[in-house]
């Protein structure tokens, strides 16, 4: 037997397309570009002893922070001795020797910067203390000359990156300290920056803190975010498989209660039956009552509600009998009715012996799943549903595919768990048998499982 149910896309709406989503979920997000990466890296704090931007892909980009403070390093060397020679009148050889200590330390700033801000603010206070006996400071900015200011701004934004809020107060408390012990011995008719440098070193600290301190922020919010992922995939899984326990309930009571009926009824049935035989059978029929009456204890945990399935919750949908392959017509009517076109290839029917109801039910609630699916995100794509029967390996066969979604449209009454993929899989691994699932190049998605009609199941652990 072959039934096609379709629906045409309906002319004249148009919806958002989306090439990967549809029997398997939605598609995956976009990377962020080079700059994005670098914001991202800004605002990630970094660990003890790494370098800035240490955690970035690209190999230029961990290079960068390194690139940037060698052309501080070669730009401030020169023009520092310059300055501290020309326009300060100091020795050369001092002047050579405070240089290298003020700008050479700031390659050490990537990833140790408490180690080169002290080096700095050494050398930095020395030179202050040898321009006091300098002929050539009247006229000139002291104790920070325009170099070490620049230097030193460079350096607190490495310092800002990095360190948290407690050494960042240190820090600026430190350079105000030592500005205002130089300011009681300043030179005559010199430009005091003991303020000047005070001020633009707590605002760049304040920045670059408040920026690291989002990161922080940002990080914390991530981490918690995957453990609440985590938790509620585990969440996901747990109520799956206590749905798909209930649901095999069913099945099992059926097959105890005819193992009942048979013990019960085997004395009348065969006449002329051992008094021993009675008593095994009795045994048999007596053990089978006590597992149902577990079997129902069982499933008023599962159900969670202490009611034996009474009240809210669908206990009316739980009583009624399991649904099966024989019903993914009506599953298949209901979604064309809800104007999604899909076209259905059914098996007329399995040879020898009907499908075990494991994978009976487990067929049908693959399809439910995976048509729900397509529903919510690949709306309006054209459906292929097929179950068919392969004789060779003795497997029931399901298929699912769909195009890139179009239309949308309204979600069907009796729709999947909600648990796509997650339900998908526990139900074929209920069977022993395989899942494959994934979008497909040419856009749309595909779930493919084969369900073996004999015994085999593994263990749900």
């Amino acid at each position: 037997m072959s039934l096609r149910v379709r629906k045409p896309a309906r002319a004249g709406k148009t919806g958002p397309r989306n090439g990967t989503a549809g029997a398997g979920g939605p598609g995956r997000r976009r990377e962020p570009g080079v700059f994005g990466q670098l914001a991202v890296a800004l605002r990630t704090p970094a660990r003890a002893g790494e370098p800035l931007f240490a955690r970035v892909p690209r190999p230029w980009q961990r290079v960068l922070p390194y690139a940037v403070m060698a052309v501080f390093v070669v730009t401030l060397l020169p023009v520092t001795i310059a300055v501290l020679t020309d326009d300060y009148g100091m020795g050369g050889g001092w002047a050579g020797a405070l240089a290298v200590a003020q700008t050479v330390p700031l390659l050490l700033a990537v990833s140790r910067p408490v180690a080169a801000w002290a080096t700095v603010l050494l050398a930095d206070v020395a030179a202050a203390v040898l321009l006091t006996g300098a002929g050539g400071v009247s006229g000139l900015t002291w104790p920070w000359p325009p170099t070490v200011v620049v230097g030193y701004l460079a350096l607190m934004v490495c310092l800002g990156l990095r360190e948290p809020v407690r050494t960042l107060v240190q820090v600026w408390l430190v350079t105000g300290a030592a500005g205002v012990v130089l300011g009681f011995f300043p030179p005559a008719g010199v430009t005091n920056t003991v303020a000047l440098l005070f001020v633009l070193s707590g605002s760049v600290l304040a920045v670059t803190g408040a920026l690291r301190g989002l990161g922080d922020a940002r990080q914390r919010i991530a981490e918690q975010e995957s453990i609440s992922e985590a938790e509620r995939a585990r969440r996901t899984l747990l109520e799956e498989r206590a749905r798909i326990a209930r649901e095999l309930h069913d099945v099992v009571a059926h097959h105890m209660s005819v193992i009942t009926v048979q013990a019960d009824s085997a004395p009348y049935r065969l006449p002329g039956m051992a008094e021993p035989v009675r008593e095994e059978f009795a045994a048999i029929a007596a053990s089978a009552r006590e597992s149902l009456g577990e079997m129902r204890r069982l499933l008023t945990v599962l159900r969670g509600d202490g009611t034996n399935g009474a009240g809210a919750g669908g206990a009316d949908g739980e009583r009624a009998p399991q649904p099966g392959i024989a019903r993914i017509p009506q599953l298949v009517e209901a979604t064309v009715r809800a104007g999604q076109p899909v076209e259905l290839s059914l098996a007329a029917g399995l040879p020898g012996v009907p499908a075990p109801p494991a994978v009976d039910l487990s067929a049908y609630r693959i399809v439910q799943e995976a048509l729900a699916n397509v529903v919510r995100h690949a709306p309006g794509a054209r459906t292929r549903v097929a179950v068919t029967y392969a004789a060779g390996d003795e497997e029931v066969l399901v298929l699912v595919v769909n195009g890139p979604g179009r239309d949308p449209v309204v979600e069907p009454e009796g729709s999947g768990t909600g648990h796509g993929l997650v339900g998908m899989r526990e139900r074929v691994r209920l069977t022993g048998g395989t899942l494959d699932a994934g979008p497909l190049p040419e856009g749309g998605f595909r779930v493919a499982a084969r369900l073996p009609l004999d015994s085999r199941t593994e263990d749900p652990s």
